[in-house]
């Protein structure tokens, strides 16, 4: 009487206590990607400081994380109130649910593709693309959602979908191992290849920056060679890497541009290796929350055995899991975790505590935000502070 269905479909358990122990797992992971992405959202909506380009991309992936964990909410919802998935009264509404989550599945892959791709350009100097993707911003978000949609569409006409123990998706392992998991892994493979890249551009303008603060000299940075094209395009990193709020800029440098010629870069290891680190850690994340997944796919595929039950449900919350993820790297690494220390900050960093200094303020705009900056300046401004 345990027994519930036929193992045709792998990834199912086949008990009524392994169906309700994994939708209430499932189920505490949807809330906290909930919770993660609507952090994200309401750090966008309360602060200036995090309403920049990149933050905006970012908002996109964090509205779409948001939806996709309301929707493995309300499944597991359905499961737990004894309206299994896989009966038939349920299959307009299986279809439903497994039209959303191959959608918001797929559509995240998608944002967090673009936000990588943006990230490099800008960082990399490329200025015409860079200028262009600002300038169309409305495109970069018709992207994820229209090939997202073209997807799902054909998931339900080509394939349909059916309960797999959680929610409704491909019930095949093999369909969901070619339709998503390789088109991830290409993904995943190609931020960490553009990362990797700007990781070295950030080491070699690292080495740059200090021996030319060894030098003393207040020129402004340039490669000893034209044969190394990354080093050339981050020459002037003012103009591409300034990643604070401009209104930041203007209440350190006392309301008025910083006095041409100068280049502060005193102390610009912590940060330029801080943000290199922080871009690696954007793939890597991802490659572990899809490695036992993936496992499990070709697996099952290759066997047609089902994996152990403990297994299976941590192979459903990684999935789920993506948007608590996506706000511990997008957010707690980026300027929302800050804006809210300074929120909630006693004595805000801006305001000296009476009887101790106030702390001493270098400059690099590297550690907050991307602001792509229109206007070429004659001579580069780097700030960086602490």
């Amino acid at each position: 009487m345990d027994d519930y269905y036929n193992k045709a479909v792998l990834s199912a358990p086949s008990k009524i206590h392994e169906i309700r122990v994994l939708n209430q797992v499932i189920a505490v992971v949807s809330v906290l990607s909930i919770l993660g992405a609507g952090w994200i959202i309401l750090s966008f909506c309360l602060f200036k400081a995090v309403r920049s380009f990149r933050h905006q991309l970012i908002l996109g992936l964090a509205i779409s994380d948001l939806l996709m964990a309301v929707n493995f909410l309300s499944s597991c919802a359905v499961n737990l109130s004894g309206n299994i998935l896989s009966d038939p009264k349920q299959k307009k509404f299986c279809s439903y649910n497994g039209f959303m989550t191959q959608f918001f599945v797929v559509q995240t892959d998608y944002w967090v593709l673009v936000i990588a791709v943006c990230t490099f350009l800008i960082l990399a100097n490329y200025k015409l693309q860079s200028t262009w993707i600002q300038e169309h911003r409305a495109v970069l978000w018709l992207l994820p959602w229209g090939f997202s949609a073209v997807w799902a569409v054909l998931g339900l006409v080509l394939a349909g979908y059916g309960d797999i123990g959680a929610w409704c998706w491909f019930t095949s392992d093999r369909v969901r191992l070619l339709v998503n998991f390789i088109p991830r892994w290409l993904i995943i493979l190609t931020i960490l290849g553009l990362y990797l890249h700007l990781y070295r551009i950030i080491y070699k303008a690292h080495n740059r920056f200090m021996s030319f603060n060894d030098e003393n000299t207040p020129h402004s940075i340039e490669p000893e060679t034209e044969s190394v094209s990354s080093t050339r395009r981050i020459g002037r990193p003012a103009q591409s890497m300034n990643l604070s709020s401009k209104d930041d800029d203007m209440e350190r440098s006392g309301g008025s541009a910083p006095a041409p010629g100068r280049t502060h870069a005193r102390r610009p290891s912590p940060i330029l290796k801080k943000m290199a680190y922080q871009m690696m850690s954007y793939p890597l994340v991802y490659m572990f929350i899809w490695t036992i997944p993936t496992v499990i796919r070709i697996y099952q595929s290759s066997t047609g055995k089902s994996a152990p039950f403990g297994i299976a449900t941590v192979d459903k919350a990684c999935i789920v899991i993506q948007g608590f993820a996506d706000a511990v790297i997008y957010g707690v690494n980026e300027t929302s975790l800050a804006a809210w220390r300074e929120r909630f900050s006693k004595y805000p960093p801006t305001t000296p505590i009476q009887g101790i200094p106030a702390p001493r303020q270098f400059a690099v705009n590297i550690q907050h935000d991307i602001v792509v900056e229109n206007k070429a300046r004659a001579t580069p401004t780097i700030e960086t502070y602490t």
